[in-house]
């Protein structure tokens, strides 16, 4: 089970509770599910009752027992308790089940893993000034809440400016509108289009434009350029040519992506802690492109800040808090810094619809960066490929099959920042 399939599973709970009258309160929206905090019980919390308790007139804990016991018997939910005041605390069955769920969503949807339908009823219409960076920014935010399901008409105050279209962007209509539509103003960029595009072409362009905040400046120097660690524009499209290339350097190998085989996984409970939110992340990763033998790709940056594994070496040592399952060959396919990434790729569709929902790009922006800091972390950590003479094994499958579907979350994000993902650095 997934954050986003506990988050509905909860709110499902709560319309069967209101359906059957052991509930008298308005069903949410949407239900805000969290990772459990440091001390805290559980994989993850809720504060639905909470949320509830005032308009269903019951106390809060009592409002959670309720919910309680129609939450507990559905699949894939091991545990549910009642901590504090009324939060719920769930505990998951099987948590290698969860992140192979995860990954085959991944795989099944390729660049569309964490577009839904949440939006489905919402006609939208964006207005902005005949400026590049409200252009660049609309157009993201187009692209977001369409992947949710909207449908969206954008407009400008005067006709656009002809450079646009090379930025990608483009406009429903020009001109004052009749009635007030939503506003899209960031801070201004400054300069033209065509400033921009001479200096750093289209895809540096967008990413200084979209990734910082709409309320902050936005940063458009020489910096968007280098081919290094410091710019994170570079990080996060070198990870993903890592990871195609990880697929080129297991074809010549002769094996390809297979997902970890487990009996009785022993959660990771340590790793699980002090997260960040499922369904909002907060509005705020360095990486290194390490090789292997075999791949035939770039050499590692310099200045980066992990280290780089060496032809021949041993895997990493198991990480405590790590899970111990027995896989039969071979080191443990994951260790402990395997589980920022899994969880990264999990929340990756909350990401999504939030950033849609606050008409915020640079949420997806700084998802991004965490996923490439993350995804060489566990590059590193647990090298997708054999080294030397060491054969392919189910660990390196697994491996594989992890760094692919982290490649696959950083091209779909760069696609809905209308940035190219190219497969080779």
């Amino acid at each position: 089970m997934t954050p986003a399939d506990l988050s509905r599973t909860v709110l499902h709970a709560v319309r069967r509770a209101v359906d059957e009258d052991a509930l008298r309160a308005p069903v949410p929206a949407r239900v805000r599910v969290e990772r459990t905090r440091p001390g805290g019980s559980g994989d993850f919390a809720c504060a639905v009752a909470l949320q509830l308790a005032g308009p269903a007139a019951l106390p809060a804990l009592e409002v959670a027992a309720i919910l309680r016991e129609r939450v507990a018997a559905e699949p894939g939910v091991g545990r549910v308790e009642i901590t504090g005041p009324g939060f719920l605390s769930f505990t998951l069955d099987a948590p290698a089940a969860g992140d192979r769920a995860v990954l085959d969503a991944v795989r099944e949807q390729g660049l569309a893993y964490g577009h839904g339908d949440a939006l489905r009823e919402e006609i939208l219409q964006f207005h902005h000034a005949r400026e590049v960076r409200a252009a660049v920014t609309a157009h993201a935010v187009r692209r977001l809440v369409v992947a949710q399901g909207a449908r969206v008409r954008v407009s400008c105050e005067e006709a656009s400016d002809p450079d646009w279209a090379r930025l990608g962007v483009t406009v429903d209509a020009h001109g004052t509108p009749p009635a007030p539509l939503t506003g899209i103003r960031p801070v201004p960029a400054g300069v033209t289009a065509g400033e921009l595009l001479e200096r750093l072409g289209p895809d540096a362009a967008r990413w200084g434009l979209l990734r910082p905040a709409g309320h902050d400046r936005a940063a458009l120097g020489p910096e968007l350029l280098v081919q290094g660690e410091a710019n994170p524009l570079f990080r996060v499209r070198y990870a993903h040519a890592r990871a195609r290339a990880l697929t080129r350097g297991a074809a010549l190998l002769g094996f390809t992506a297979e997902h970890a085989p487990y009996a009785e996984p022993v959660p990771d409970i340590e790793s699980r802690a002090g997260r960040a939110p499922y369904a909002e992340p907060a509005p705020d990763g360095e990486g290194h492109a390490g090789t292997a033998q075999g791949a035939g790709h770039a050499p590692h940056t310099p200045g980066a800040g992990h280290a780089q594994h060496a032809q021949g070496a041993e895997h990493a040592p198991h990480t405590p808090g790590a899970p111990h399952t027995p896989y039969g060959e071979g080191p443990l396919p994951y260790d402990g810094a395997a589980r920022p990434l899994l969880d990264l790729i999990a929340d990756h569709p909350g990401v999504l619809l939030a950033a849609a929902r606050h008409r915020a790009p640079d949420r997806v922006a700084r998802q991004l960066e965490a996923v490439a800091h993350a995804f060489f972390d566990f590059h590193d950590s647990c090298p997708p490929l054999p080294a030397g003479d060491e054969k392919p094994s189910a660990a390196h499958r697994a491996r594989l099959a992890l760094a692919e579907a982290a490649g696959t979350v950083l091209a779909g994000g760069l696609s809905l920042l209308g940035i190219r993902a190219p497969e080779h650095l």
